[in-house]
């Protein structure tokens, strides 16, 4: 239970006893200013509301029933009826020393605990991954390890698409040069190319796209030759995929692929069972699913097709049967799509039609995470200078080689390794928080000065105050891990406030799905740290030994927050830089 839980069952408890509704919200929010206390109960304006009485009365009865007794040093009446909190030093250095010595930081486990799927990625094996795929890749990152980090059961599912019409062409293509005795590897070790050459020929070579379409029927018929040729061709494009997961430092695996290919056999029961259900209509020669809450513009009903008039499939369908697996087979109490808010209506449509047709339970939370788009400088989708789509490892090399000329300006006598090491962490680290420290449904401007600045709120400056705290330890010799921790100046009663705050934080995250709520909370905690570092001396010669291993205990707490929170976002917090 963090600080504002505990707070809130015992604001309600004692707004119950002094008359307010059963579970009346005590509204627990931090407060804006010092002088305010640490944090404000705002809910018994809304509880007052409801009785007809005068808020500031009933704030005076729940005054007489609020048992703060160890926790606040002060409570107060303020304004209209809010309820200012103070919390006493002495208890926030007792919660911060059970925290120091914790190996979770004393973060207990999410109750109840819950089976959470989670797509993301999700690339198309036609192409390499480019920078579009970047923000599903590592927001549904970010959650796979919040989630388990706070005791939840993750099932992360990579929902390649691998099939469809598109490999046709490309398998058309690479028939003809193995025929031709081409070295197909040395083809296909750049996809994009290999794409665009295939893609040439099937608009503009005579033959080429009936051929194409004819290798279409033979992969979804079966055939060995054409199969053999299929699977060749995902390893290869997989394996461009592992290369970009491992650079990000992401967590998917070879484990967590389960593709369109694989709801294939499925397909015709979704429709056969949405037929029994009553839910497909016929509409110019296509099976759909018309719902009254899916309307256009001109209040007609939007069709969601399942089946083609020619009797192939869409995406509607391969993403109904991965419903039902994700509901039946993984059992999911919750299931998070990280897909991009132009899908938006899609996945609405999806989810309503799951749930009608009993795919899946009514209990069951299905979650659209959508994300916005990265820009350019321009304001356009970011793209290369001649307007075509920017490759994700291409921007990787760049980040990496960008930060190792920052480190070696920065460092010079550093030796070449060292610097290329600390270069890669802060290089990938940039460009990932660059985008977590994003509101996530918005469209952000990527641009490389600032993402690698060390100063405001980017991963290079978290990650150099970590390194800066870790310096401390190096200079300080010998620390009493075993001293008490004491809070007295002001300084370190707000950093020890921040750090406990930590949970509050990763609450909002597993709820909401928020990256940049954590990427605020470091920024937040290492200016906390600065302004305490610059407020209480650790190292001076005048500091008293229990004062010095006081502020060393909470120098470390905040390093192992700062890591620890990083860490969650899937960036390395470097020992030196």
């Amino acid at each position: 239970m963090n600080i504002r839980q505990l707070l809130e069952a015992r604001v309600r408890q004692a707004m119950e006893a002094a008359g307010a509704a059963k579970d009346s919200p005590a509204v627990i929010k931090p407060s804006g200013r010092p002088e305010f206390g640490d944090y404000q109960a705002n809910g018994i304006m809304g509880a007052a509301k409801k009785l007809g009485m005068n808020p500031r009365q009933l704030a005076t009865a729940v005054m007489e029933h609020l048992d703060l007794e160890g926790i606040a040093e002060k409570t107060e009446i303020a304004g209209p009826g809010f309820i200012n909190i103070h919390l006493s030093n002495s208890w926030l250095s007792a919660q911060a020393a059970t925290t120091l010595h914790s190996d979770t930081l004393d973060i207990s486990p999410s109750q109840p605990s819950q089976t959470v799927v989670l797509d993301y990625s999700s690339p198309n094996l036609a192409k390499e991954m480019h920078v579009g795929h970047l923000r599903s890749t590592i927001i549904g990152d970010v959650m796979a390890r919040t989630l388990k980090f706070l005791g939840h059961k993750i099932v992360p599912q990579n929902h390649v698409g691998d099939w469809g019409t598109q490999f046709g062409m490309l398998l058309a293509h690479m028939n003809s040069l193995q025929t031709s005795g081409e070295a197909l590897s040395m083809q296909l070790a750049d996809l994009e190319n290999f794409y665009r050459d295939a893609k040439t020929r099937f608009d503009q070579e005579d033959g080429f796209a009936n051929k194409a379409r004819d290798y279409v029927v033979r992969l979804q018929s079966g055939d060995k030759e054409c199969y053999a040729l299929w699977e060749q061709f995902i390893e290869i494009s997989l394996s461009h995929c592992d290369a970009v997961y491992e650079r990000l430092g992401v967590l998917l695996t070879r484990d967590d692929l389960k593709p369109e290919s694989a709801y294939n056999d499925d397909l015709p029961e979704v429709v056969k069972d949405l037929k029994t259900a009553g839910l497909l209509t016929e509409h110019d020669g296509a099976q759909c699913v018309f719902l009254e809450e899916f309307k256009g513009r001109d209040d007609t009903l939007l069709p969601a097709i399942i089946q083609k008039s020619d009797g192939g499939y869409l995406y509607a369908t391969s993403d109904l049967a991965a419903l039902r697996y994700r509901a039946d087979t993984l059992h999911a109490d919750r299931v998070l799509y990280f897909v991009d808010a132009r899908q938006s209506t899609h996945l609405a449509q999806v989810f309503a039609i799951g749930k009608k047709a009993g795919f899946v339970p009514e209990a069951t939370s299905l979650e659209h995470m959508a994300f916005g788009t990265m820009m350019g400088q321009n304001g356009k989708p970011f793209a290369t200078r001649t307007g075509g789509t920017v490759k994700l490892v291409d921007l990787l090399e760049e980040a990496e080689q960008r930060a190792f000329d920052l480190v070696s300006e920065k460092n010079p006598d550093l030796d070449e390794a060292s610097r290329r090491d600390i270069a890669k962490l802060i290089g990938i680290g940039s460009v990932k928080y660059a985008d977590l420290s994003k509101n996530r449904t918005s469209d952000y401007i990527f641009n490389w000065e600032t993402m690698l600045s060390f100063e405001g709120n980017t991963a290079p400056y978290l990650q150099y105050a970590h390194a800066r705290i870790r310096s401390i330890f190096a200079k300080a010799g010998e620390v009493d891990t075993k001293a008490e921790l004491l809070i007295d100046h002001a300084a370190e009663h707000q950093l020890a406030l921040t750090l406990l705050r930590f949970s509050e934080a990763l609450e909002t995250v597993e709820k909401d799905g928020t990256p940049n709520t954590l990427c605020n909370y470091l920024f937040e905690l290492a200016g906390n740290f600065m302004t305490f570092y610059e407020a209480c001396p650790i190292l001076k010669d005048d500091v008293a030994p229990e004062m010095k291993n006081s502020r060393l205990q909470l120098a470390q707490l905040t390093a192992n927050t700062l890591k620890t929170g990083l860490g969650l976002l899937g960036i390395d917090a470097p020992e030196r830089m």
